[in-house]
């Protein structure tokens, strides 16, 4: 199926971001949000310690994904897709790590495919505003300019965390050529309406893990075009995931930082 027939698809032509929808996805948020502090504060940092199979398999040097409970709810209109993930980078420092992700400049050069253009709006101590132009593909090819406020914050000399949302998501049609424009806000094919994003870095073990909480916004999926349309709204978020975490595990470790 090509990007074209599948975008002429009835129903999938346009998508609109209700406030209902949005309300309820704010919701979720809320709630997700609460439980992640809870993690950070009293039940333990690293979300991959607590299943130890698993930490043993991201020490030998495998990527560990796993749905979050609840990984895809229904918001309003819309879905709420929530994951999770970890990885260990053995030699690194959390340091060198942080310094690597808050390169927000380079992200073009160090995230590809996926983002195509990077650039540190303004940054204030802690608080980065970051502009990223993300291309997603999955059978079709989506992008979108986004931007997002991120703050990071120390606990102690070993482990720090970030928290990411986005502020805009605006998807293009025509991307890269004279005819590139901007679809409205919220009207237009509803892969992507939101991003939250909640990292952990934790200086241990001989190495720094990382972890990342991707919560994400999208359409819901017609009924009658669910068999077409459900595997790629659904595996869109694991794979965005999967790659980030692989290539900052591969980049951190060429710097050896």
């Amino acid at each position: 199926m090509t990007r074209r027939t599948l975008l002429a698809a009835p129903g999938l032509t346009t998508a609109k971001l209700t406030p209902e929808t949005a309300r309820a996805f704010d919701a979720y948020v809320r709630k997700r949000e609460a439980q992640i502090a809870v993690r950070g504060h009293q039940r333990g940092f690293l979300w991959v310690l607590e299943k130890p199979d698993l930490a043993q398999q991201v020490k030998r040097d495998t990527v560990v994904k796993a749905y979050v409970k609840g990984a895809t709810e229904d918001v309003g209109d819309g879905l709420a897709h929530d994951w999770v993930g970890s990885t260990f980078i053995p030699g690194a420092t959390r340091k060198g790590v942080l310094a690597f992700v808050q390169d927000y400049n380079r992200h073009q050069e160090f995230y590809q495919p996926e983002v195509l253009r990077s650039r540190l709006v303004s940054r204030n101590g802690d608080l980065f505003k970051v502009y990223l132009r993300l291309k997603k593909t999955k059978v079709i090819t989506v992008v979108l300019d986004t931007e997002y406020d991120v703050t990071y914050f120390q606990l102690d000399p070993n482990r720090a965390y970030s928290r990411s949302l986005s502020t805009r998501m605006t998807e293009l049609e025509d991307a890269g050529t004279p005819q590139e424009k901007e679809l409205p806000a919220g009207q237009d094919h509803g892969f992507l309406w939101r991003l939250n994003t909640y990292w952990r870095f934790a200086e241990q073990d001989g190495g720094t893990y990382v972890e990342c909480e991707a919560i994400s916004l999208s359409r819901g999926i017609p009924m009658f075009l669910g068999p077409v349309v459900s595997p790629i709204i659904r595996s869109l978020p694991e794979d965005s995931l999967r790659q980030t975490l692989d290539l900052t595990r591969k980049h951190v470790l060429a710097r050896g930082v």
